[in-house]
């Protein structure tokens, strides 16, 4: 039986027709790998400069560049909305230098026919950009763009451009481009995040040194004064308050500096203030701070209670009408030799006075206005002969209007009822102004801040 030789030629011809088509689906698995890979380095790139970069610029150089690689396109642009309703083209990448200089005129000939209104910004459609861009572009670049958002408020617009007839926007595409416009989105507003963290750390450093400044000019502990034991207590609603009070010695040893109480001759008159402008914070802070000063001034004239509080509110009218905002105070001196207590009254809470002979209160109060209300305020002299075992409390009305979590107040008659009590039953006025700190603070809720500031001053006769 005879052999036919197989034929060597036809073999090979249908190894190579089987085998072609798994080699180029390999080829294009493998290509289609690498594109994947491409891209997800690619967007890890993009991720690590978001978490890297503490500055916005630096970041959002690198967008058109992400967005033009992973799409393979030609370039891209981003555009950002400014404050002030201009469109500004704010970073550039194409892929031809040549034709880069041309792109970014063109492009910068867009944004600058486009201004908007700040209202206007979030409403702001597509078509507005693409028109203009297709004008100056030509109609041989293909563009697709999508709205960058911060907090769902349109911030700009990032745009991938490519002159390729055969390059078509997949779907696959049109993610990747939101994808890294999302990206920027989160850029900005970390920016701006960090950008208000700044502000608020400056503003604590001032509000802190304001604080302090504050407290220094509040005195550091109580005067010695023969015959009174007097203790007090500020509580500043915020770290800078509008509550006041000063001891001030009138008529000082001049041999000795007026600076130290602790050095003021035992035959010195005592000034015994306290005041409340109106609101708290900063600006109460800042007047109050001005008020002690202006205060101190007049008292070195030697004028009576009423003739200070006068001139007082004649100095601060102008700088107090223009602030809108008026002061309160009550502006004593105590005579140690006579234990007299000369007092006048602009409208503050007159102080308490518990008569320990009879076991009873009256007020310390003469008519007066505000200060800083009329330019022409009169002011009433008046005193007080205190005895041995008296009792006097100055407070601002913090204490009285602090209000519970249901709306009540601690009012004036709550105050005066734990006063009496703390007459008859506490063995200093520091145990005064403890006890009816804790009767307010009980009142309103051991969990609930004071909204406003609160001030006692306690002076008893011994």
């Amino acid at each position: 039986m005879s052999q036919f030789p197989s034929h060597p030629t036809d073999s090979n011809n249908s190894a190579t027709t089987d085998v072609t088509p798994v080699v180029a689906l390999k080829e294009l698995v493998a290509r289609l790998h690498r594109e994947q890979n491409k891209i997800q380095d690619l967007l890890s790139s993009l991720g690590f400069a978001l978490r890297s970069f503490t500055n916005l610029n630096q970041f959002l150089e690198l967008i058109p560049l992400m967005s033009t690689r992973v799409t393979d396109a030609e370039g891209s642009a981003l555009f950002l909305y400014k404050p002030n309703g201009q469109i500004r083209l704010e970073q550039l990448h194409w892929q031809d230098s040549q034709q880069r200089k041309n792109i970014r005129k063109a492009l910068e000939n867009v944004s600058s026919q486009i201004t908007l209104l700040p209202n206007s910004i979030p409403n702001i459609s597509t078509g507005i950009l693409d028109e203009q861009m297709h004008h100056y572009l030509g109609a041989d670049v293909q563009v697709f763009g999508t709205a960058i958002l911060v907090k769902h408020t349109e911030r700009g617009w990032l745009y991938v451009l490519t002159r390729d007839p055969e390059y078509a926007w997949t779907e696959t595409r049109q993610k990747l481009v939101r994808l890294v416009a999302d990206q920027t989105a989160v850029a900005i507003e970390n920016d701006e995040l960090a950008v208000e963290l700044r502000k608020k750390e400056r503003l604590d450093q001032e509000l802190e040194i304001g604080a302090e400044i504050q407290r220094r000019l509040l005195p550091r502990q109580c005067p010695n004064i023969p015959g009174l034991s007097i203790a007090a207590r500020c509580k500043p609603a915020n770290r800078v308050g509008g509550d006041y009070y000063d001891f001030i010695p009138t008529k000082p040893n001049p041999q000795q500096p007026r600076a130290n109480p602790q050095m003021v001759s035992e035959n010195a008159s005592w000034g015994l203030v306290i005041g409340d402008v109106m609101g708290k914070g900063v600006p109460a802070g800042l007047i109050m701070t001005m008020l002690r000063g202006m205060l101190r001034g007049e008292v070195l004239h030697g004028n009576t209670p009423a003739g200070i509080l006068q001139n007082l509110n004649r100095v601060m009218y102008a700088d107090l009408e223009n602030s809108h905002r008026f002061v309160t105070m009550f502006y004593s001196e105590y005579d140690p030799q006579t234990r007299i207590l000369y007092y006048s009254n602009a409208a503050h809470n007159p102080p308490l006075w518990w008569h320990a002979a009879t076991k009873t209160v009256t007020r310390l109060d003469t008519l007066g206005m505000l200060i800083g209300l009329d330019a022409n305020s009169e002011y009433e002299d008046a005193e007080a002969q205190l005895e041995v075992g008296d009792t006097v409390i100055y407070y601002t009305d913090g204490l009285t209007d602090a209000a519970a979590a249901g709306g009540d107040r601690f009012d004036e008659d709550n105050f005066v009822t734990s006063f009496r009590t703390a007459c008859k039953y506490c063995n200093s006025p520091q145990e005064i102004v403890e006890y009816l700190f804790d009767q307010v603070q009980q009142f309103i809720g051991a969990d609930r801040q004071n909204t406003d500031d609160m001030t006692l001053v306690v002076l008893q006769v011994v």
